[in-house]
This record gives structure tokens, sequence and C-alpha cells, in this order.
């Protein structure tokens, strides 16, 4: 964020900020809507990176005092948006809602421009308070409105899918620090490829067991660099050729090394592109398309390192296997889209690259490259709107575009294109159908063209997640499947009887306490048969999970694996999918 520049703007001319007008304003269900200004700010407050922002002056944060009046059962159907807009798209404000206790029930702090917070629409007084993270001289427009809550169509009634978990054996070294896992399947071996922080795992399935292995990369292996040190772990397979890249960021590069047999064997690459992000780094690959620079190897895909930096975010092409990298080309700035971003993401048959953004003006976005990362423009994704977890796509063969994300309410929505991201239809809380109020940490996956899966931490607790001392939320692991296409969906809950986090989780980075022991995501795929797998890390172990004690804070590595229902690839879905539902499951 630019709060150097409005730093250097603020010691120049320092002006007083003019207060909410009006301060106060009201909304109710005959008079919807209410609308206030304030500003100019000049004095940026970063205060909010170590906890809850520190106000002290008008130049410092801004209260506007909403009252909302509902008749019951108001909330059925409706639902509390509060926003804050701005001229100049490079500046920054975020926005905080207090209720009468001073208790913060929505937050709204990325990069986007509006900022937006979705509430039940309870009758009461509140607070919005604006903070000028980088106000650049910039004033803001607020607006609260009681709105419509889209309806969603029935859920899908083909029988739920199950869900078997696999936790990593003790004797594993960083079996207790799978915090923003990793996973992939060789097509060819079936060998499952899962990344916990330094160590890189097979793991292999033979009914209801599961084998673990450690096969890192190191020195003794092909790869001096791996296992030493990381800033972010990452792990990507190809799902045609098997190959597999484990890749520890370090800095403005990384420390990537791929194997061609399942961890037996590494080789050294140069990691990235030159001049990569610094944060936030991504692996994927897939075809080249047809109108640009294809293979010049044997390899037959084409391989994306990505990364965000301070004021855009970064992706370079590999046309020889990810052994080397072109330079990396900017795929959006500040003025288009927040620096966070989600995993890359290639079409498995026209080669077009995705990589998805959480806050990309009043929405979410994909940034899109159909020239093998040669040039890059950003997709929106109308009526979605801004989160706090990075979303995630997943792509069909035929190139159907599934897109998970996290919503300004909190709840789990996909929506799905079938031009490239151009248009979008079909934009659904799947969460809904089982009370899900709160998720974090999407991720989307898909195989046939019409078949689709989207995991995610869920609460059936609403409110304010991150609230560490209030918030009291028992989260599970979550898995919504579309076998049509994306018009309907069946979610369950694929650890019914294993919490994977009781009370917060922090999506704030560095500035979070101990409840940031999962960090900022999991990850999904599929193998050879269709069956879903879900790599995540399971927080609440030992006594937090078997007696409802304490949270733990554990990050234990563990992975989800589809046992019944239908497959992502419709060829080899059991019997038992269009004749009944496994017992136990709903």
């Amino acid at each position: 964020m630019a709060a150097a520049g409005a730093a250097a703007l603020a010691a120049a001319v320092v002006l007083p900020a003019d207060a909410a007008a009006p301060t106060e304003g009201s909304v109710s269900d005959t008079a919807t809507s209410t609308t206030w200004t304030a500003g100019p700010f000049v004095a940026p407050n970063a205060s909010a990176q170590a906890g809850d922002p520190v106000c002290g002056s008008e130049q410092l944060c801004d209260d506007y005092t909403l009252h909302v009046s509902t008749p019951p059962g108001y909330g059925d159907g409706h639902q509390l948006a509060i926003s804050v807009s701005w001229a100049n798209t490079a500046a920054d404000f975020d926005l905080y809602v207090l209720d009468a206790a001073g208790d913060v029930v929505g937050t709204s702090a990325s990069s986007a421009d509006p900022e937006q917070v979705l509430l039940p629409p309870d009758t009461g007084d509140y607070t919005v308070r604006v903070v000028p993270f980088a106000p650049l001289g910039e004033s803001f427009t607020g607006t609260a409105q009681l709105t419509t809550t889209p309806a969603n169509p029935a859920p899908a009634t083909f029988p739920a899918p199950a869900y078997g978990t696999y936790a990593a054996p003790e004797s594993l070294g960083d079996a207790h620090n799978a915090g923003e896992p990793s996973i992939g399947v060789n097509p060819t071996t079936g060998a499952v490829m899962y990344q916990s922080y330094l160590s890189t795992y097979r793991v292999g399935f033979s009914g209801t067991s599961a084998t673990w292995q450690d096969k890192s990369a190191n020195a003794g292996n092909g790869c001096p660099l791996g296992s030493t040190e990381s800033l972010d772990p990452i792990l990507y397979t190809d799902r045609t050729t098997g190959r597999t890249f484990e890749s520890q960021l370090a800095g403005k590069t990384a420390l990537t090394c791929y194997t061609d047999d399942d961890g037996d064997t590494w080789t050294t690459t140069t990691g990235s592109g030159i001049n990569s992000g610094v944060d936030h780094q991504t692996i994927g690959g897939g075809p080249f398309a047809d109108n640009g620079l294809g293979a010049l190897t044997g390899y037959p895909d084409a391989v994306y390192y990505c990364s965000q930096d301070i004021a855009d975010a970064l992706c370079a092409s590999s046309h020889d296997g990810g052994l080397t990298y072109g330079p990396a080309v900017p795929i959006y700035d500040l003025t288009q889209c927040g620096g966070l971003h989600g995993h890359v993401k290639v079409d498995p048959v026209t080669g077009t690259v995705y990589v998805p953004n959480k806050g990309c003006g009043s929405g979410q976005a994909l940034a899109v490259s159909e020239d093998n990362g040669l040039h890059w423009s950003v997709r929106p994704v109308p009526g979605s709107t801004p989160g706090d977890s990075d979303p995630s796509v997943g792509i069909g063969s035929n190139g159907t575009v599934y897109f998970g994300y996290q919503a300004a309410d909190g709840h789990a929505r996909i929506a799905v294109s079938h031009d490239h991201g151009e248009t979008w239809v079909d934009g659904q809380d799947v969460g809904a159908q089982l009370g899900v109020q709160n998720v974090v940490f999407p991720a989307m996956v898909a195989g046939d063209d019409n078949r689709a899966a989207f995991a995610f931490l869920g609460t059936m607790t609403g409110g304010n997640y991150q609230d560490t001392a209030n918030f009291t939320g028992v989260w599970h692991l979550y898995v919504a499947t579309t076998i049509d296409g994306g018009q309907s969906w069946k979610t369950v809950d694929a650890t019914p009887n294993d919490p994977v986090q009781r009370g917060s989780i922090c999506t704030g980075g560095t500035t979070c306490g101990d409840d940031r022991n999962l960090l900022d995501f999991i990850d999904v795929t599929v193998d050879g048969q269709g069956r879903v797998l879900v790599a995540f890390a399971d927080g609440c172990t030992g006594t937090c999970a078997a007696s409802g004690g304490a949270q733990n804070y554990d990050a234990l590595a563990t992975i989800a694996r589809q046992t019944d229902g239908p497959r992502l690839f419709s060829a080899y879905d059991p019997a038992t999918t269009t004749t009944k539902t496994k017992k136990g499951h709903k």
C-alpha cells in the first residue's frame, strides 16, 4: 500500500479532515438507504496492522452513527450493506462496524475500492468507523442500505459425497507444521504429493489406510537448496505429466526444484522470473495457448510462477518445463486490484491462464492471459463482493471456470463462467443449505466440464470470526460439489466429528496471534479416478477434538479423501451414486 507516499504528503501539508456529514443517519424497512461524506484525509493511519486501529482524532478515524430499525423476521430475506468509496483507487481506506457495546461486528480492511461489509439487518445502533490507511488526500462517501438477499436454488439431489480423513504420522518432522499446505496427484503412478512447510510427503492409499513417506528435496537427492529455509512453501503437480514442483519463497526469488519420480530424485531450477514479487508465491501450469510462444523443449506444458509485490503482482512463464523462467510480467497494479492473489490455474484445453484476486474495485476478479503470460487483463466477477480470504479457480475439461470465494458477509459463494471470465452466471451461496455463516480458505478444483468441488473451512456461527476474545464458533472442513455445471450444489461436512478449529481464525497476516496457526489457505485436487482430495491443517487435535477441550492451535498435516458419491470424472462414478445415499451421510 502507498502509506509512504501519503506520509510524505501529510508532512508537506497537514489539513484537518472534515468529520462525517451528517454525523448520523438511519435505515429502516421503509427508508432503506442513507449516505454521508468525510474528508479530505492526508495523514495515513496504519495502526491496524498491529491489531485494532488506534484513533484519537478525526484525522485518524472517522465515526458515523447508524441507527437500524427493522421488524421481526426481516433478516430472513434482507441484509445490511455498508460501504465506503473514494475517487483515487490508489488510495486506501478501511471499514469497521461496531455494535452498541463497542465490539467489532464487521470488517473490510483490504485494498478494495469500495470497502464493503454485509451484516444481518438487526435493529440497533452501530458505529461505522472509517480508517484512512493510505488516504492520499482523498475524501470518501459512505453508504448504508438494506438490500434483498439473493435467493439460492434448491440443493442438488444427487447422493452426498462422503470423505475419510488421514493425518500424517508423528514420525514426520513437519507433521504438526502444515499451515498453508499444498497437494497434487501424479496421474500415472497415483502418488499423492503433500507440502507441509519445508517437507514434501508422498502419500499412498490402499483401502481405508494411508502410507506417508518423507520425500523432501535436499542435497542428497539433487536439490541442495531444498528443505532449508522458506518465507512461504508451495507445491504443484502437473495433472498431465505428473511433474511435481516444490518451491520455497526467498524474498524476490524462490528456491524451486522439481521431481519426475514422486520425490525419489529432484532437479534444481532457477526458481522464478526476474523481477518477481516478495510474497504469496504460486506455481501452476498447463498446455500452451496457440497464440503465444510455445514449448522450447520436449516438455509439453507451460509452467507459471506468480507472486505479489508492493504495488503490483507479477507472473513469469517457463517454456522448458520449469527449468528456467522468462522475465516477470505485471498482471495488475494497485489501481486495479489489491496486491494479494490466489493460486494460478491453467485451462486444460486452451491454455488460458487465471490468477484470482479478492479485491478489485467493488468485487473480486481474475487476471487473465491468453498468450502464455505475455499480456494480462483483469476480468471482474459481477455481483461478487470483496473478502478477506483469497479466492480460488477450478477449470473444467472444456473450459468452464468455477470461481469460489468468501464474500463480504463471510459466506461461501461460487460463480461460473463459460467464456473465460468475460461473463458470469449462477452466483450462489453454497454454505447456506447447511447454515454456514463464516468461511475461510476457499479452494476450487474441477474435472469433467460440468463437475467441480469447492472446499473451505466453515462455521455456523455468525459475527466477526477474527474477534479473538469473543468469537466462539466451531470450524469444520466443508466440500460443495456440482455435477450440472454449477446450476446446483450439494454441500457436506467432511469432518463432522472432528473440529478443525475452535474460536477465532485470523486472516490478517503477521499481525495475528495464536489463531493464525492455519496461516492463509488450504488446497484441493482430484486423482485419476475423479476422487476429491483436500489438503488442510487440523488446528484442533487431542482433547480439543476428542472432548471439546480448549483450542490448542495445532497445524496437523491432514488429507480428506473422497470415499463415496459422484466423482469429478463421471466415468468413475460408483454404482451407489444413482441408487442410494451412503448410510450416515445426508
